[in-house]
């Protein structure tokens, strides 16, 4: 057997194997409560599951938990929503781990600076910021990607955390976009980010696509390039 495959988990409820990556652990504490282990770190029997909220609901609402651990577990009803809390705050200390290391910058203008210098990996816009913003950075990515004759598409874009929470996990206020640079702590965050995404249903890069009906490409709506950013992005983002 392969390497891969030997390392492979089966989901308690879909009988789907998967690498541990795409899966969520759970063990039962010693009290008989349920706790997801999303590191898949904590001692004991575990219990694997497709990393995807319908599916934690599902094994939630067959009892798989119990049967799986042999024994009974107090599983709270707010179990998907407690495990996506989980998956969150990861995205987030990682992001600020990639922050330590230097990966990191924040801004409108440096994010601009950066991907005009080619050394961006991904692309983190505030999903609270405005439209108008993310429209400025599309035509300032495709400038950029234009200039290197690289096409279009340049970077990843992020879009699955609010300002406050980029504020939190940077140590500083007011982040509406954010870029980082190629390595391994970004590629960290990324695939943490991927793995939220994938247990709400959704692309990291949803959000901000779906915030405008007009043509989109990666980076959001795109509008001409002589329209001005809207004056809070400005304030908030500088």
């Amino acid at each position: 057997m392969r390497e891969a495959e030997a390392s492979e988990r089966t989901c308690i409820v879909t009988r789907r194997r998967d690498a541990p990556e795409g899966m969520i652990r759970f063990v039962r504490a010693p009290d008989g409560v349920l706790t997801p282990d999303i590191r898949s770190r904590l001692p004991g029997r575990g219990a694997w599951v497709t990393a995807r909220a319908d599916v934690v609901a599902e094994a939630l609402k067959k009892r798989a938990f119990s049967r799986q651990l042999k024994a009974e577990v107090s599983a709270s009803p707010s179990l998907p929503a407690d495990v996506d809390r989980l998956l969150e705050a990861d995205c987030l200390q990682s992001l600020a781990m990639a922050n330590k290391a230097g990966a990191v910058v924040a801004g409108f203008g440096k994010v601009c600076e950066a991907l005009e210098k080619g050394a961006v990996a991904a692309v983190l816009e505030a999903r609270d910021g405005s439209a108008e913003g993310r429209r400025k950075l599309a035509q300032a990515a495709r400038r950029a990607a234009t200039a290197r004759r690289v096409g279009e598409r340049v970077t990843e874009t992020i879009s699955l955390f609010d300002s406050l929470q980029l504020d939190l996990a940077l140590g500083r206020t007011n982040v509406i976009h954010a870029a980082l640079a190629p390595g391994g702590p970004t590629q960290a965050f990324l695939a943490r980010c991927c793995r939220l995404a994938a247990y709400r249903g959704e692309s990291a890069a949803a959000d901000a696509q779906n915030h405008d009906s007009e043509r989109t490409d990666e980076f959001g709506p795109l509008k001409d390039a002589t329209e001005q950013a809207q004056p809070e992005d400005r304030k908030l983002d500088e």
